[in-house]
C-alpha cells in the first residue's frame, strides 16, 4: 500500500503543499545571489588548481599518476562536472515550466515558487556556461563536449513526467549529496570552484524539495498501467543517461592522455579509461541511488514487481 497516497486531500481546491511552497520561496528569496557579484567576484581559475575531490574523481584508484597528472585528471573531470550540470538544467527548467501550467489557475505560492525554481535553474546554466569559459583558458586544448543540451532535453521530455520527475530527483538530491559530503569537506581544492557548487547548492536545496512534492503529485494523477509505463521509461532514462557517461568518459579518457606530459603504457591507458568511466557513473547514477532518501521515496510509488524491474536494470550500473 502507498501510505502517502492516503494523507492526500481528495477535494480538489485544496492545496495540501502551500506551506511547503511557502518555505521553498522564503528561502529562494533569502539566499538568492548573482554569478558575477557574489560567486566569481573578479576571481579566475589557476593552471595549478583542482577542481573535482578525489571523492568523486575516484584518483585514487590510479597509482601511477604524478602530481601534475593528479592536478589535470581533477580538471578534467570537474570541468566536465560542470557541463554536465549545465545539460540536465535545460531540460529540468523545460519540464518545471510545464508543470507550473498546473498552478496558474490554483495555487498561487506553489506558481511562485515553480517560477523562482526556472528562474534559478537559467541561472545555473549560464553560470556553468561562464566556468566553461573560464576553466578553458587554464586548461590544454582539445578538450571535447560536444553532447548538446537541446537533443538531450528532447529526448527526456519525450518520456513520461513521471520518469522525468523521478530523474530530476534523483539528480537534484546527489547534488547536495557531492557537496556537503565531498566538495565542502575537501581540503586543497580551487576556492573559485568550490564556492561556484556552494552557491549551486544553496538553491538546489529548494528544487529537491519541490521535485519531490510534484513527483508524488503527479504519481497521484496515473492509473496502474501509466504508473507501469512510467517505470520502464525512468529504466530507459538512466540507461540513457549511462551512454551519454560512456561517450564523455572516453573523451575526456583521450583529452587526458593526450595532453599529459606523461607517457603512459597501454594497461595505464586502459586503467585510466575505465577509471573515467567507474567515476561517472558514481557521480551521476550510483551515488544518486545510494542517497538514503531516493529508494524509499520510489519504493513508495511503485509496486514490488516494479522495483525489481528497477533494480534489475540498475545491477550492471551499480557495480
Amino acid at each position: 500500500m502507498n501510505i502517502m497516497k492516503n494523507a492526500y486531500p481528495a477535494e480538489k481546491n485544496t492545496f495540501p503543499f502551500t506551506h511547503r511552497y511557502q518555505r521553498c520561496v522564503m528561502a529562494s528569496k533569502r539566499i538568492s545571489w548573482r554569478i558575477e557579484e557574489d560567486v566569481i567576484q573578479g576571481r579566475e581559475f589557476g593552471n595549478k588548481d583542482k577542481f573535482l575531490p578525489d571523492q568523486l574523481s575516484l584518483l585514487e584508484q590510479l597509482d601511477f599518476l604524478t602530481e601534475a597528472d593528479q592536478i589535470l585528471f581533477s580538471q578534467v573531470q570537474g570541468r566536465t562536472y560542470a557541463n554536465i550540470f549545465g545539460l540536465v538544467e535545460r531540460f529540468i527548467n523545460a519540464k518545471v515550466l510545464e508543470i507550473g501550467q498546473h498552478y496558474v489557475l490554483g495555487d498561487q505560492v506553489a506558481l511562485e515558487a515553480l517560477v523562482r525554481f526556472s528562474d534559478e535553474e537559467i541561472k545555473h546554466q549560464a553560470l556553468f556556461r561562464r566556468i566553461e569559459t573560464m576553466t578553458a583558458t587554464v586548461m590544454p586544448e582539445g578538450y571535447r563536449f560536444e553532447i548538446d543540451p537541446n537533443d538531450v532535453a528532447r529526448a527526456v521530455l519525450s518520456k513520461s513526467t513521471w520518469a522525468v520527475l523521478g530523474l530530476t530527483c534523483h539528480i537534484e538530491l546527489f547534488t547536495q549529496q557531492h557537496y556537503r559530503q565531498s566538495i565542502a569537506q575537501c581540503e586543497g581544492l580551487s576556492t573559485l570552484y568550490k564556492d561556484v557548487f556552494l552557491f549551486h547548492w544553496r538553491e538546489e536545496s529548494q528544487h529537491a524539495i519541490l521535485d519531490e512534492i510534484e513527483w508524488r503529485e503527479e504519481d497521484n494523477r496515473l492509473s496502474s498501467a501509466e504508473r507501469d509505463k512510467s517505470v520502464e521509461d525512468l529504466i530507459e532514462l538512466v540507461i540513457a543517461v549511462d551512454q551519454i557517461l560512456q561517450q564523455q568518459a572516453e573523451a575526456d579518457a583521450s583529452y587526458f592522455v593526450s595532453s599529459s606530459l606523461t607517457d603512459f603504457s597501454e594497461q595505464q591507458r586502459v586503467a585510466i579509461a575505465a577509471t573515467f568511466l567507474c567515476a561517472y557513473r558514481w557521480q551521476y547514477i550510483v551515488s544518486g541511488i545510494k542517497h538514503t532518501r531516493f529508494i524509499p521515496i520510489v519504493s513508495e510509488l511503485v509496486n514490488e514487481a516494479q522495483m525489481d524491474r528497477i533494480s534489475q536494470a540498475l545491477a550492471p550500473l551499480m557495480q
